[in-house]
């Protein structure tokens, strides 16, 4: 590739905050985007040639042949884009993203890439502009970036996508609300005066915040753990459906050294025999991220409930690591069921990418 910016790329990245912030509370102003819920994306094309870079500088081109075909169809013939690459699903008339899927694309044979881009084909989002024919943009202002992606976007179709945008916090606010119902992730803050800064958290992102009482059906020990010292490394959660099924929903497993074993000394007393865990049968509990990787975990008898934060649902299951709050001795195991837990109105995806303004 001769294009002015080569890969890899390391997108830029954005800091937490809590609530959507003010159009004017930065120098220059802010932008407010959906926040997609997909892999992170840096699209390379020259002429004939695609390459999809990720988050982590490996190339995705081979898991989305679709997205490579669709990026030929409709993107500048020679540019950069950062964006998300997502996978929907349809129910009931009603399409939102689906993470389960998009992770099963990520896969070593190719006959099955080939069959799952055919039965859940990827879409691409994207958002920004970082190079044009021979013109690298990362130093010029967002507001400028984005003028011209919508003009190099102009006769783009789907499964290409330009993302909403509006310059209107209480509109963003509106957005963070609704959009979860589609299966979107928040809404991001972008300063219209900053240069694309790759690696750096120059945006500003908003995610949904909420908590629910689990039980702990038993513990995974920490990659550093040894038998003279072992570690917890995450804990395995779980929550009882309508047939009273404890089903494992995530982990948690941001801890202090120092709290990872004592962990391992309190909840000595719960350890028993997988053969009378709910879970039996399930002795590798599957890991989302890594299929290969050792699974094996200690079983413990369902009678402790604790507090954590989480964003979202996908399906069954957190959609990412669980927050420890606290414990809850005085929460009933059997109480800990998903009626709890609050459901996002749904929100029709194909509403959400009508427009790139809004």
């Amino acid at each position: 590739m001769t294009l002015p910016v080569t890969p890899p790329v390391s997108p830029m990245l954005a800091r937490s905050v809590t609530g959507v912030p003010a159009a004017d509370s930065v120098p220059g102003g802010l932008a407010y985007e959906p926040k997609w819920d997909g892999f992170r994306a840096i699209v390379f094309r020259d002429r004939d040639e695609v390459l999809i870079g990720s988050r982590n500088g490996k190339p995705l081109t081979r898991y989305f042949p679709e997205v490579v075909g669709a990026a030929l169809d409709s993107l500048p013939e020679r540019c950069v884009v950062d964006g998300e690459v997502v996978v929907a699903r349809r129910d009931e008339d009603v399409a939102r993203l689906d993470f389960e899927r998009l992770l099963e694309r990520v896969h070593p044979a190719d006959s099955r890439v080939r069959r799952l881009a055919h039965e859940t084909p990827a879409e691409l989002v994207v958002f920004d502009l970082l190079a044009l024919g021979d013109e690298a943009l990362l130093a010029e202002p967002f507001a400028e970036r984005r003028r011209r992606l919508e003009a190099a976007l102009g006769r783009a179709r789907p499964p290409v996508h330009l993302t909403s945008i509006t310059y209107d916090a209480d509109r963003a606010r509106s957005w963070f609300s609704r959009f979860e119902g589609a299966g979107l992730d928040g809404v991001v803050a972008k300063p219209l005066a900053a240069p694309y800064s790759p690696g750096a958290r120059t945006m500003l992102k908003v995610k949904h915040e909420r908590t629910a009482d689990v039980v702990v059906g038993g513990y995974r020990l920490h990659k550093t753990s040894t038998s003279a010292r072992p570690l917890v490394g995450s804990l395995l959660l779980g929550l009882y459906d309508d047939s009273y099924s404890l089903l494992q929903v995530g982990v948690c497993a941001s801890f202090k050294t120092a709290v990872r074993a004592s962990l391992v000394t309190e909840l000595a007393p719960l350890v028993v025999d997988l053969v009378e865990h709910p879970w039996h049968g399930h002795e590798a509990v599957p890991n989302r991220w890594n299929a290969g990787r050792d699974q094996s975990f200690v079983a413990l008898a369902p009678n402790r409930v604790l507090e954590v934060g989480y964003d979202h649902m996908e399906g069954t299951r957190f959609r990412h690591t669980t927050q420890f709050k606290r414990w809850r001795p005085d929460r009933d195991p059997g109480s800990c069921r998903f009626d709890q837990l609050e459901e996002p109105v749904s929100y029709d995806l194909a509403d959400v990418l009508a427009g790139a303004h809004g």
